[in-house]
C-alpha cells in the first residue's frame, strides 16, 4: 500500500525519482507495494512504456524487487537507505561496540608522514598529466603481493576497497547479472551490488570462509562473479585456511569466465598467512586496503588484477576522479617503509580481546566465532530481541541484519576497544538476552 504518499511526474526519469525521493526520506517503507504499471500510468496520464522504464531504473538502482505476479514493491534493504541506518541509536552511557571501528590507541601517528609527503610535494607538485599512480606505492605494493603469492599484474591505487570494487565490477557486468556474495558478509557490499542492477546470490560462510558446495550452486546457477574475504572477514572473522582455498580454486577452474574479487582488508592486522584464490579464472582483482590499520580517513587501496580488469579501471577513473591524492600515496609509503604498524602487535591485541569474549561466551553456553579481525559474530534466536535486551543492559551491538541475506540471525561485536574488565560483564550480559536454548550455527 502506497497510503498517503502519491508518485508524480510525467516522465520516467520524474516517476523514478518521485519513488526513490519517498524511499529515502521514510516516506515508503521496505516492502511496500508499488501500483502496477498501467494503473499507474492511467492516474499519471502517461504510457505504460513510460512507467515501465521508471520501475526498470528503479530496479537498477537497487530499490525496488520485482516478483512476478506479486507485482513490484520497496526492497526489504533499498540502496537509496544503506544498511547503516540498521542500527539501534547509542543512548547516552551505553557502551558502544556496534560500529565496526579500529582501536583509536593502535592506530599510528599520521602527522609526520603526511608532512613529509606535503615537503616532497612541494619540491615535486603532482601536475595533470603526471602518472596517477606513486611509483614507490606502486613496487612496494607488488613486492608485497608477490611475497603473499598474488599472482603478477599491473597495479591501481583506488579510494578504498568498495571504491575498487564498484570500478571492478562496474567493468565487467551489467544490471541484472548475478554476484556471488558472502552470506553473513559486509554490509557496505550487499548495499553496493543491488545499487549497480546486479543480484546478489548468497553463499554460505563458515570459519574456513565461503562453503565450496554454495559457490558451486551459485557459479552454476549464473553467477557472473564472486567476492571473498580472504582474512579478518566481516562480520564473523572467516580466514581462508589452506584446503578451503584449494576446494575454492577448484570449483573457479570448471568455471573460468567468473570475475573473481578478493578484498583483503585484514592486511596488517592479522598475522594468519593470507590464501589468494586468483589464478583459475581469466579476469580477477584483488584489493588491499588501508583503512583498517591506518585508519578509516585514510581512503586508499591498492588494486591488483588482470590487465584488461585494470586498464578498465584505470580509464575510467581518468575519466572520473583522475586519480587519488599523491600526497596520501606519499604518505602510505612513508607509513609503510618506517614500520608504523607493528602487525604482530596489533594482530595480537585484537586476538587476545576476541578470544578473552569467545572464551567468556563458551563458558556460558553461548557459540561465537571470530578467527581473525575486529569482531565477534554470535548466533541468536531472536535478533531484534536479542539488540533490545542488551541495550538495555547497556551495551550497543550491531543487528545482523546489517550483514544478512537468508543466513539466520545474530548479532556482530567490535571487540577492538573490549576492555579485559568489561570482557565477563558483556558475555554475563549477552548470555541473558539470548535465553536458554542451543546456539545455532551461521551457515
Amino acid at each position: 500500500m502506497l497510503g498517503e504518499y502519491r508518485i508524480e511526474g510525467r516522465r520516467a526519469a520524474d516517476i523514478s525519482a518521485s519513488v526513490e525521493r519517498a524511499v529515502g526520506s521514510g516516506a515508503l517503507e521496505p516492502g511496500h507495494v508499488l501500483p502496477p504499471m498501467r494503473e499507474l500510468a492511467e492516474r499519471l496520464g502517461v504510457n505504460p512504456n513510460t512507467v515501465a522504464a521508471a520501475y526498470r531504473t528503479l530496479r537498477e538502482r537497487g530499490v525496488i524487487e520485482t516478483a512476478g505476479r506479486r507485482g513490484s514493491r520497496v526492497r526489504a534493504l533499498p540502496a537509496t537507505t544503506g544498511r547503516e541506518f540498521l542500527r539501534a541509536g547509542v543512548p547516552d552511557g551505553v557502551r558502544d561496540l556496534s560500529d565496526g571501528n579500529p582501536d583509536p590507541a593502535l592506530l599510528p601517528a599520521l602527522g609526520p608522514a603526511f608532512a613529509a609527503a606535503a615537503e616532497q610535494a612541494d619540491r615535486d607538485p603532482t601536475l595533470y598529466g603526471h602518472a596517477p599512480a606513486e611509483p614507490e606505492l606502486v613496487r612496494l605494493a607488488r613486492a608485497e603481493l608477490d611475497a603473499d603469492g598474488v599472482p603478477d599484474g599491473p597495479v591501481a591505487v583506488t579510494s578504498g576497497a568498495l571504491d575498487a570494487m564498484e570500478r571492478v565490477l562496474a567493468a565487467h557486468l551489467r544490471p541484472g547479472d548475478a554476484v556471488a556474495v558472502e552470506d553473513p558478509g559486509w554490509g557496505g557490499l550487499l548495499d553496493l551490488v543491488p545499487a549497480l542492477g546486479l543480484r546478489t546470490v548468497p553463499v554460505g560462510v563458515d570459519d574456513e570462509g565461503p562453503l565450496p558446495d554454495d559457490v558451486r550452486r551459485a557459479l552454476v546457477s549464473g553467477a557472473r562473479a564472486l567476492i571473498v574475504t580472504d582474512r579478518a572477514q566481516n562480520p564473523t572473522g572467516a580466514v581462508l585456511g589452506a584446503a578451503r582455498a584449494r576446494a575454492l580454486r577448484s570449483v573457479l577452474r570448471d568455471h573460468p569466465e567468473t570475475l573473481l574479487i578478493e578484498d583483503d582488508h585484514g592486511h596488517r592486522i592479522v598475522d594468519l598467512p593470507l590464501r589468494p584464490l586468483a589464478g583459475p579464472t581469466r579476469r580477477w582483482a584483488f584489493v588491499r586496503s588501508a583503512a583498517k590499520a591506518y585508519g578509516p580517513d585514510l581512503r586508499l587501496a591498492v588494486l591488483t588484477g588482470d590487465a584488461v580488469t585494470l586498464d578498465r579501471v584505470r580509464g575510467r577513473q581518468r575519466l572520473g576522479p583522475g586519480w587519488v591524492s599523491r600526497i596520501t600515496q606519499r604518505a602510505v609509503v612513508r607509513l609503510w617503509t618506517d614500520g608504523a604498524v607493528d602487525t604482530p602487535r596489533v594482530a595480537a591485541a585484537y586476538g587476545r580481546r576476541r578470544d578473552a569474549l569467545i572464551d567468556a561466551l563458551t563458558r556460558r553456553g553461548v557459540t561465537a566465532y571470530g578467527r581473525s579481525g575486529l569482531n565477534v559474530w554470535i548466533p541468536v534466536p531472536d535478533e531484534t530481541g536479542a539488540v533490545t535486551r542488551l541495550l538495555a543492559a547497556g551495551w550497543a551491538v550491531a543487528p545482523g541484519a546489517r550483514f544478512r541475506l537468508g543466513a539466520p540471525p545474530g548479532v556482530r561485536v567490535t571487540v577492538s576497544t573490549l576492555g579485559e574488565d568489561e570482557v565477563c560483564p558483556l558475555a554475563e550480559a549477552i548470555a541473558g538476552a539470548l535465553g536458554p536454548g542451543p546456539a545455532r550455527s551461521y551457515v
